[in-house]
């Protein structure tokens, strides 16, 4: 135990008088540089722990392929590399590691596989001679489909901020153009000439024409229709209506007033101007036209109605649509007819009759109207070669719920020339409405008789004449039309020539079932308008509106 204490104090010696060597020697010379002093010993630390590792042999090639192989000798650690870039691309590689300070580089990761945002690697290192041999560590292809989807939401997003930055400046310029575009309707609105003021019956000139089709009035007529109304304009527009109107011609004449032709914001209508003491057909007019639901393609379209005063006298106006060719009566003293048109002018002539005799139940429904005044002046021809049915001032409603029967309360009777039997001989039940609708099926058959006269059949056709135009003059009286009709039974005569025609043979039969002496025994309206589509159908007649 003696000599250990004595062999520890003569190391001590040793170290303090070689320390203090060296501590004299630092001094007497001059103070090296601080770098090199940590370089020297990084290299000295180096130096000592590659003497004291072993090193090996490596199997070394480049990227992508690693075809050509070499041996690295004096290797740390040996280690191959796998890679797969953004593309799909996979590059291997083996290398060794010949300097200690690059090993913890090299080699910290080389158990895990690394995913960055643009490529996939994996990288192995190993210990031993020829360890970096045999085949390269796998990458999994889901961390692939990964790189994609990132790439794609990248893309995605990239899409998303340019709709961002882009949107609302095409939000800005489409509410520019939008913009303008209201500005400058109202700008040309404003430089457009007024409408003419309301014009006496003299003061427009007799060449004075509209030119404007009525189509835009109809689209005016139905934007101003409110739900569940029945026909027309709303009242506040229909009481200054007659101030908005300039009227252009006299286009007809009767013993309840005048029909005009007038301009309304550049659009033809239809006046019809009652006298004064006509009230209370302009009245029961106005009142059927605004029954709920009776607008129809073949009831003559209603605008609206007005009182007006011209030279201290009172007007009451009924506007409704224009038809250039005027009544069924002008058109058929101007023009002959086909089979096909006449088919047509009768069937839509019947459509707007079952649309009045039939009512519609409902909250919003429709009473029967019997129309009491069916004649060819009473039926207008649209440009389409259909027909509407018009005047109202004779027209009887009935609610089947109520039972009740509203006659208009004037003293107006209907034509004589086409009067029932049952009108004749005073036997009518006005208080029957199915009587009534009766009444309006015998005028039926005759208008059906008027139409049959203008069609061409093999080469014939007779001129215009009304009913009974062989036996009573130009304005019968009651008593004749009473005795012809009721005493005598005659009905005007059906020409030889229908015989041979299939149709016009038809027709001959659904007037007599419509004018027959029997009230009963009359057809109904929806019964003749199936028969006369049936008798269209069975004879392959083209171009016939329904």
């Amino acid at each position: 135990m003696g000599v250990f204490r004595l062999f520890c104090i003569y190391i001590l010696f040793l170290g303090y008088v070689n320390g203090d060597r060296l501590f004299t020697s630092l001094q007497d010379n001059e103070d090296p540089p601080e770098e090199e002093s940590v370089d020297s010993l990084k290299k000295f630390k180096s130096d000592s722990i590659e003497s004291n590792q072993k090193k090996f042999k490596c199997l070394s090639c480049e990227s992508p392929n690693c075809n050509s192989v070499e041996v690295c000798y004096h290797a740390y650690k040996c280690w191959k590399y796998i890679e797969r870039d953004s593309n799909g691309t996979v590059l291997k590689s083996r290398g060794c590691t010949t300097k200690v300070d690059q090993v913890r580089f090299f080699c910290s990761h080389h158990h895990d596989s690394v995913q960055t945002k643009y490529n996939h690697f994996k990288m192995i290192c190993c210990q031993g001679d020829f360890c970096n041999n045999g085949s390269f560590p796998e990458l999994a292809m889901d961390n692939f489909v990964v790189d994609i989807k990132s790439a794609e939401d990248n893309g995605g997003y990239l899409w998303r901020l340019g709709l961002a930055v882009t949107g609302p400046v095409i939000g800005v310029v489409a509410i520019g153009v939008i913009v303008l575009f209201f500005l400058r309707r109202n700008y040309v609105k404003r430089l457009s000439p007024p409408q003419p003021p309301n014009a006496l019956y003299s003061a427009l000139p007799d060449d004075f024409r509209g030119t404007a089709s009525d189509t835009a009035l109809t689209g005016y007529h139905d934007d101003s229709m409110t739900s569940g109304s029945g026909s027309g304009l709303p009242l506040l527009i229909q009481r200054t209506l007659a101030k908005q109107i300039s009227l252009a011609e006299c286009i007809g004449k009767g013993r309840y007033g005048e029909v005009w032709r007038g301009i309304w914001h550049g659009e033809n209508v239809a006046v019809k101007i009652f006298f004064s003491r006509e009230e209370a057909s302009w009245t029961r007019e106005t009142e059927i036209y605004s029954t709920v639901l009776l607008r129809h393609e073949n009831i003559l379209g209603y605008i609206g109605s007005d009182m007006t005063s011209h030279n201290s006298c009172t007007q009451l106006w009924l506007v409704t649509h224009y038809h250039a060719h005027g009544s069924l009566y002008d058109y058929l003293n101007l023009v002959t007819l086909s089979h096909a048109a006449m088919l047509t002018l009768a069937i839509s002539a019947m459509n707007g009759i079952v649309h009045l005799h039939t009512e519609i139940f409902g909250t919003q429904g429709k009473p029967a109207i019997a129309h009491r005044d069916i004649k060819s002046k009473n039926i207008l021809v649209k440009s389409n070669g259909t027909c509407a049915i018009a005047d109202f001032g004779l027209a009887v409603t009935h609610t089947q719920s109520t039972g009740l029967t509203q006659i208009a309360p004037n003293t107006r009777v209907g034509t004589k020339r086409y009067m029932s039997p049952e009108l004749l001989d005073e036997t009518l039940d006005t208080k029957c409405f199915e009587a009534l609708r009766r009444v309006d099926m015998y005028a039926v058959g005759l208008v059906l008789w008027e139409l049959g006269r203008r069609v061409i059949s093999n080469g014939i056709v007779e001129e215009y004449q009304p009913p009974f135009y062989d036996r009573v003059g130009s304005d019968p009286s009651f008593e004749e039309m009473r005795k012809i009709v009721c005493i005598d039974q005659q009905r005007p005569v059906l020409p030889n020539r229908w015989a041979s025609d299939p149709i016009l043979n038809g027709m001959g039969k659904v007037m007599r079932e419509c004018w027959h002496q029997n009230a009963n025994a009359r057809l109904p309206a929806l019964r003749v308008k199936k028969t006369l589509i049936k008798l269209a159908t069975s004879s392959n007649m083209e171009n016939i509106i329904y």
